[in-house]
C-alpha cells in the first residue's frame, strides 16, 4: 500500500491552549482538545510543535480539516507541503 499524506504547518494567532477552550463543552464536542478533535478525523494527526504551531498530516481529510480550522480559529500562517 502506498499512502500519500498531505502535510500542513499551522501557526495560530491564539495559543493552542486558548483554542482548546472551544471544547469546554466536552459532552457536546465529544473531545476536550484541538488535538483530539483533529486526531478523530480518520488518517489525520495533530502534532503541536510550540505554543502556537502544529503540524497536521492527513491521508485524505485535509480539505475538511483546513475548512474547519478556518471557521473556528484565527490562523496567522498556514504552509502546505
Amino acid at each position: 500500500m502506498n499512502a500519500t499524506y498531505q502535510t500542513i504547518i499551522v501557526k495560530f494567532k491564539e495559543t493552542i491552549t486558548e483554542l482548546n477552550g472551544i471544547f469546554s463543552d466536552v459532552q457536546f464536542w465529544g473531545v476536550a482538545t484541538l488535538k483530539e478533535w483533529i486526531d478523530d478525523y480518520e488518517s489525520t494527526r495533530f502534532t503541536q510543535t510550540d505554543s502556537h504551531t502544529a503540524v497536521i498530516t492527513s491521508e485524505y481529510n485535509m480539505e475538511c480539516v483546513k475548512e474547519w480550522l478556518h471557521r473556528h480559529s484565527e490562523i496567522a500562517e498556514l504552509t502546505e507541503y
